[in-house]
């Protein structure tokens, strides 16, 4: 299973990382934007997850989310918004454009597990 994490914050992408790796996921690319992240993304395909925040500068995660559901190429891809976005209406926005799943931060592993269905 290969996850790109998308956050601007270095600390959280190593957050997500060390939970992953507990969990026994180790092919995980990084990108600090939604920009950045389309890059990776072309160029690591084939990926299997994404764990996108919303807040993030230069392109946050519904524009890239938005972006990325125009691309057949990324149809299989699933997208998990990890993000402190915790309204009802920007959850229900997500995945009417597109996210698979909604983690609300602060998380636990225990969540990361469920929502990645290990």
């Amino acid at each position: 299973m290969k996850i790109l994490i998308v956050d601007d914050s270095s600390t959280m992408r190593r957050i997500l990382k060390t939970q992953l790796a507990s969990l026994g996921v180790n092919d995980i690319i990084e990108a600090s934007n939604g920009e950045e992240a389309l890059t990776v993304l072309q160029n690591n395909m084939p990926v299997d997850i994404i764990m996108l925040d919303w807040n993030m500068p230069v392109m946050d995660g519904l524009t890239f989310l938005k972006t990325l559901r125009k691309n057949n190429q990324y149809n299989q891809v699933k997208v998990i918004m990890c993000t402190s976005e915790s309204e009802k209406t920007r959850v229900v926005e997500a995945i009417k454009e597109g996210a698979t799943n909604y983690i609300v931060k602060p998380f636990t592993p225990e969540i990361i597990k469920d929502k990645l269905g290990l």
